[in-house]
Parts: structure tokens; sequence; C-alpha cells
């Protein structure tokens, strides 16, 4: 009995589905729908690329994606602190459903023009954007505090899955059934996301039996900026994500790797992209002792100095096998550390600013690992392949170091009593 208690304890805690139903019924809409928007982001791309023959042309289309994201990452998020979070999560899905079979539609018609698509798939990043924070930030509001890091485990779980299985399906229906099959697939995947939300209760911002008309304000990015500011515990959580997603960032020198290092091809460059995905999606299934961790703060300066230290690793090898290892404890520790930075915002700030920073942190999230491209591009030209990524993770290691050295509250953050 006792091994069986000790994998139970390894393995990802479900007691939030198994327990709320309201936040069971989320978490499979969202899982649905995830996979389903990863379906049509690989039928978009393929579709482009058969229409225009150019990589720049699909390049093309998640810069169309990035815009939006950042932009309205922010103005979604403080939305989210004005309004309804359910309705504003019915809008948007319903939104993004609308957009899915306009793509449907296009190709069925055979539209061989790809600006279509670019304007399709900018409208479903700004219907992205304004609903996840509202999405992200009902969650605190259906589960109590303890079970917070357990849930965002499993909503890395369910994203690390569809990731990965939802390109890998969107070509399959693509190779067999058209364009239009993924896209289809991704319109009825999108009615579990909104049957869950139309399951749940009405979500207005601000603690529970406070005065609704109270948060009923023109909603304001500057002061959730200005609320972040002066929150150090919480401003860590962003500082030390940055420090290694921009500093630490070495996929955009796969392709150079997979050849220079390991004499690969193209399914080498698959193989190191997928290892942190990987590493990732293990770290999710075996994240049944995050909830017994109270240090959260000095848990994300170690998961992210661990990442750096793999990435480090990572530049040193030369063996396939031992990179793709290193690739995956990255992914594992980048896993540990977004669970715990979640679940701070979500349990140390109020329910009326949860929106707003959400927003930020998909700002982060999706730009950090982009200008952590740039970087690692830049210093690799500048230098080489392997001083880009051995100096990168050292960096990261060293400003993860600084940063515990500056914000010593961080270290001694308890999530038992969360302090902002």
């Amino acid at each position: 009995m006792e091994p069986v208690k000790r994998r139970s304890r390894l393995l990802a805690d479900i007691s939030p589905l198994r327990e709320h139903a309201d936040f069971r019924r989320l978490w499979f809409g969202n899982t649905v729908s995830y996979i389903g928007q990863q379906m049509t982001a690989m039928a978009v791309a393929l579709q482009v690329y058969a229409i225009t023959g150019s990589s720049f042309y699909v390049g093309l289309v998640g810069l169309c994606s990035l815009v939006p994201l950042i932009v309205f990452g922010l103005y979604g998020g403080a939305v989210a602190d004005a309004v309804d979070r359910r309705r504003l999560g019915l809008v948007t899905a319903s939104g993004a459903t609308v957009l899915s079979a306009a793509l449907a539609v296009a190709a069925i018609v055979h539209v061989h023009k790809v600006w279509p698509l670019y304007v399709i798939v900018a409208l479903q990043a700004v219907c992205f954007a304004m609903n996840s924070p509202a999405r992200s930030s009902m969650i605190p509001r259906l589960l109590p505090p303890e079970r917070l890091p357990a849930a965002n485990a499993l909503a890395s779980l369910a994203g690390g899955v569809g990731q990965m299985a939802g390109p890998m399906l969107g070509g399959v229906f693509v190779g067999f059934w058209g364009y239009q099959a993924a896209y289809l697939i991704d319109v009825a995947a999108f009615t579990a996301s909104l049957y869950a939300m139309w399951r749940l209760p009405a979500m207005l911002p601000g603690e529970p039996g406070a005065n609704a008309a109270a948060v009923r304000r023109r909603p304001s990015v500057v002061e959730g900026l200005r609320y972040l500011a002066a929150r150090p515990n919480l401003r860590t959580t962003f500082v030390s994500d940055l420090a290694a997603m921009v500093l630490a960032q070495p996929r955009v020198l796969f392709p150079a790797i997979a050849g220079l290092w390991f004499g690969g091809d193209t399914r080498t460059v698959g193989l190191l992209a997928a290892a942190p995905a990987a590493g990732a999606l293990l770290g999710s299934v075996f994240s049944g002792w995050l909830g017994r961790v109270n240090r959260q703060g000095f848990a994300v300066l170690v998961a992210v100095g661990s990442w750096g230290a793999a990435v480090a690793v990572f530049g040193l090898t030369r063996n396939l096998l031992l990179g793709l290892f290193f690739l995956a404890l990255a992914g594992c520790a980048d896993t540990v550390s977004m669970v715990f930075r979640n679940t701070m915002l979500q349990s140390a700030a109020p329910d009326d600013m949860r929106g707003r920073l959400q927003g930020v942190f998909l700002v982060v999230v999706v730009g950090g690992p982009r200008l952590g491209d740039f970087l690692a591009g830049s210093a690799s030209d500048l230098f080489t392949p392997a001083a880009a990524v051995v100096g990168g993770g050292l960096a990261c290691i060293l400003a993860i170091t600084l940063i515990g050295l500056f914000q010593r509250g961080f270290i001694h953050y308890d999530a038992r009593d969360p302090i902002a």
C-alpha cells in the first residue's frame, strides 16, 4: 500500500476536478477547445503555405496574432475587472467560434488569398486576449485557496496535451479531409467551453458580498499597473519569468543547433522543439507534491534557476539524447514556476484586480519568449550558438540570484498568509 500512496502523492492532484463540478466543466471545456485551437493554428499555417509556397507568409500568421495578444491582453484584463466575467467569457468564446466557422467557409469556397486568413487570425487573437484574463480570474472563485496549485497544474497539463495533440490532429484531418475539417472540428470543440461557462453563476468582480455597483467602473489599465508596481511579491513573479524567457530562450537556435551540434535535420529540430513541451507535460503529470509547498516564492526562484541551469548544460552537451533530457528538464522547471506564479497572482491579489494581473501575465507569457528569440539570435550571430545558449543560461541564474537577494520578502512568501 505504501508505494501506491507515494505514487498518488506524486501524480497530479485531481481533487479540484473530483470535488468542484463548475471547475471540472470549465477545465474540460478549456481542454477540448484548446486542442481545437491548436488544430486550427496548424491548418491555417498549412493553408497559407499551400497558397503562397512561402515560409515568410506562414511566419506572418504568428505576427498577426502576436500584436493583438499583447495590445488587447492588458485591455482584456481591465474589462474583466469591470464586467461579469462569465458574460465576457461567453461573448468572446462565441466570437472565436464564429471566426473558426468563417475559416471553414473560406476553405469550402476555396478562397486563394491569404489576407482573409490573416484578418480572421488577428480577430481570433483579440477574442483570446479578452477571454483569457476573464477565464483565469474565475478560478479563485470556483476553488478554495489550497486547491489553486493543483488547479494550475491541471491547467498546465491541459495546455501540454493541447500543444502536442492539436497540431498532430490538425495535420491528420487536413491530410484526409481538407482544411475545413480542422476548422469545423474547432467549431464543435468550442461548444464544450461555451457550455461550461453557460453553467457558471454570474462572476462580477469583487469579493463575494461586496457591493456590485462599486466594481462597475470604467476599466483602467493604468490603475492595474500602478497596483502591480506597489506590490513587490506580485511584481517579482513577472520579473522572474522574464529572467527565464528573455535571457535563456534557446528555441530560435534549434535549426542551427540541430545541424552544427548533432548532425541532424528537420526531424532533429522537431525533437528539440518537442522536448521542453514533453518535460512540461511530465511536470504536470507528476505535480501532486506542489500542493504541499507553502514557500511558493522560494520555489519560483529555484524553478527559474533550474531552468537556467538546464539550458546552460544543454549548451555544453553534444549528445542528442542528453540534450533532449536537459531541455525536458527545463520544461519541467518551467511548469513548476508557472504553477506557483499563477497561484500567487490568484491568491494574493484582490478579486477586482485579478483580471488585470492575468492580462499582464498573458502579455509576459506571449511577449517574453519573443524578446528571448531576438536576444538569442543576436547573441548567436555576434558570438556562437554555444555562447548564446550557455551565456543565456548563466545570465538567467545570475539574474534570479540577484532577484532573490534584493527581494527577500519574495523568498519568505508563504501561501498560508499571502501578501502581495
